[in-house]
């Protein structure tokens, strides 16, 4: 019998042309609505009549498409057949819900990076359709019903970062399971058997705990057990009754008659001996294996390219990234500027929180509240802001009150802060389409879209302005950035350049405490903490050079001897070298040579970035000077939003500094 598609009478009565004009992701939205919250009590504000890119609540998009949902601890319960069409979807997490049943075909959501459906009551076998989720970082199926056997293709995953499968009812063995990139494993409260393999024997005891038989490290050695012997009298007779270490021989002992054979005292004693011998091989190998593996995670932990690129793509997820604000001594509050949305730190505590990367600063998530609003939360390291370099909480307030208080469309407007001893938190406006860092850098390989030329330029453009609107916003205080680098030039929903992360390096550690530089530093930048606007313009004419080679400063590309530091490129110093050469052409992405009649342009760019680059200060321009060339490279006239930054220009002076007076 075919399955009867049931839509509520509000969405039949919509009229056809305002249905087509809202996401193509609306009508599965709503079929699964009407199934998993039939009384209409915890989605009743996903309504037919508006569009879900823009007015429901849980629901994120980018270009009119869905691409993270995340319904958590909302009793809901059906089927997830609706959402398989959906495509785009990147993020999907119905944890804590009363889902059942076997989980659908998912074969279609091929954007898939995180998916976490723990603690429902999922049954069944794991789809077929699993291991070709292909992009998948996250997996979370943890607290269910499913059983049957962990497949060993699910090391098609080969990006997996976490795979969770705790408290479910899987059996049989893990030995085919081999996931390289795996950093998060666990499968305690299952029936599984078996040796744990070397590749996953670096990983807790606490991750195979509470299965039927799974033995190997970190859990106990394996017990040596011998093959059964064969027919007495034939060749192999004694060799067989020397027992075998390896686990993988499961059968039992038989006891074969001593008259059959001859000396049968000699032959249990060399047995016995045979054994000592096996187990201290075994347990020497294994040793060894651990050691290697423990080794090479502890040092791809310290910076690796990949591991890096990944902070970028969204990957780590949590339910609390803030745990020490839930214990203060000292309790704060937050402090909202104007225009922002007003809600309480438990509002905050509460919200779905998926990290977005780790800076100098701290650690930036995307906060999903309540209401359905998205908002960056930053979470300053400690000793950072009233304290350590900070120099107290009235330093750090008044910082916040300028900040706070830069409006400009190519800066992310700083919303709300919270402070107290142990907690320091900044809200932002949430920008959904990422880093110009991952744009450059992400997913490179078969299957990328470049960054076309002409994007590049206008994102150059664009975080110039946002640049030029810092530096001239406070001329009393000549505001700074600190930390102009790619992974803080973010994008919004209509992909302008927005500069964000500004006005920290204040509450930067002491100088002995911060490494070298990560690439963009000015030479004469020695204290963080005193950086200086001609020190902005140097670390903007790297991320220029950044945008024209598609190298990356803080990655430790391999560009020759003496081209870095410790690792680190100096990038500026490589361009000077090919371009000395002659050799010019060498120094441009290769994924801008697709495009044709860019040659001149490019050579524009990289003009401006040699200038900004200077390794004398005096010689660099003023930003509202490097704004004006970057527009004259394809001849467009000065902007109207791109008078009020000129340096002749009061801008917003008087009222921005008004609080530090």
């Amino acid at each position: 019998m075919a399955t009867k598609l049931y839509l509520p009478l509000s969405l039949l009565l919509l009229p056809l042309s305002l249905l087509q004009a809202f996401s193509p992701d609306t009508q599965p939205l709503l079929s699964f609505k009407s199934s998993s919250d039939p009384l209409n009590t915890t989605l009743h504000s996903w309504s037919p009549s508006t569009d879900p890119c823009t007015s429901w609540p849980f629901v994120t998009c980018f270009q009119n498409r869905v691409t993270h949902l995340v319904l958590e601890s909302l009793s809901l319960r059906g089927p997830l057949q609706p959402l398989t069409s959906l495509t785009h979807l990147r993020l999907l997490s119905l944890k804590r819900n009363h889902f059942a049943g076997p989980l659908p075909d998912l074969s279609n959501l091929t954007s898939l990076k995180l998916l976490f459906l723990s603690h429902n009551n999922f049954s069944g076998d794991l789809p077929p359709s699993l291991p070709s989720l292909s992009k998948l970082y996250r997996l979370d199926l943890s607290h269910n019903s499913l059983s049957g056997q962990i497949p060993a293709s699910l090391n098609r995953l080969t990006h997996l970062l976490t795979l969770r499968l705790e408290a479910n009812r899987f059996s049989g063995t893990i030995n085919d399971i081999n996931l390289p990139s795996l950093q998060d494993f666990n499968v305690s409260g299952n029936s599984l058997v078996g040796q744990i393999p070397s590749s996953l024997s670096g990983f807790p005891k606490s991750g195979f705990g509470d299965n039927q038989a799974l033995c190997g490290s970190p859990m106990e050695v394996c017990k040596p057990v011998s093959e059964d012997p064969p027919r007495p009298g034939s060749p192999g007779a004694l060799a067989s009754t020397v027992v075998s270490s390896s686990p993988a021989t499961t059968a039992p002992i038989t006891k074969g008659n001593p008259s059959h054979v001859g000396g049968g005292r000699k032959i249990s004693r060399l047995a016995i001996i045979s054994i000592i011998i096996g187990d201290v091989i075994v347990l020497a190998v294994v040793s060894f294996l651990l050691y290697c593996y423990v080794a090479r995670r502890r040092g791809g932990g310290k910076g690796a390219s990949s591991s890096r690129i990944l902070e970028g793509e969204k990957i780590v997820y949590s339910s609390s990234p803030y745990p020490a604000a839930q214990q203060h001594s000292e309790r704060g509050k937050m402090v909202f500027f104007e225009g922002a949305r007003r809600f309480e730190l438990e509002d905050l505590l509460r919200a779905s929180a998926e990290m977005l990367g780790k800076g100098g600063f701290g650690t930036a998530y995307k906060a999903v509240l309540d209401d359905g609003d998205v908002v960056a939360v930053k979470r300053l390291k400690e000793g950072s802001g009233g304290g350590g370099g900070g120099g107290g909480k009235r330093e750090f307030e008044q910082q916040m009150e300028v900040l706070g208080r830069l409006r400009h469309p190519n800066v992310v407007g700083l919303k709300a802060y919270y402070f107290a001893r142990d907690e320091k938190l900044l809200v932002f406006d949430y920008m959904p389409n990422g880093s110009l860092f991952w744009l450059l850098h992400g997913n490179r390989g078969p299957g990328r879209t470049p960054l076309d030329w002409t994007t590049r330029l206008r994102i150059a453009a664009g975080a110039a302005r946002g640049l030029t609107f810092i530096h001239n916003s406070c001329k009393s205080l000549r505001l700074t950035h600190g930390n102009i680098k790619s992974t803080n030039i973010l994008l919004d929903k209509a992909g302008n350049a927005r500069v964000s992360d500004f006005g920290l390096s204040l509450f930067a550690p002491p100088t002995a405490s911060v490494p070298r530089s990560n690439g963009y530093r000015a030479p004469e930048a020695v204290d963080p903490r005193k950086i200086t606007q001609k020190a902005d313009v140097y670390s903007f004419g790297v991320l220029l050079l950044e945008l024209l080679t598609g190298k990356c400063p803080s990655l430790g590309d391999n560009l020759g001897p003496g081209m870095g530091y410790g690792g680190v490129v100096d990038l500026p110093r490589w361009v000077q070298s090919v371009v000395r050469e002659e050799w010019t052409a060498e120094v441009f992405d290769l994924e801008l040579m697709r495009y044709k009649d860019i040659e001149e342009e490019m050579v524009g760019l990289l003009q401006v970035a040699m200038t900004c680059t200077s390794a004398a200060p005096d010689q660099r321009p003023k930003m509202n000077q490097v704004v004006k060339m970057i527009e004259e490279i394809r001849g467009v006239e000065v902007s109207p939003s791109h008078e009020a930054l000129d340096s002749d220009s009061p801008s917003v002076s008087e009222d921005t500094c008004a609080v530090s007076q």
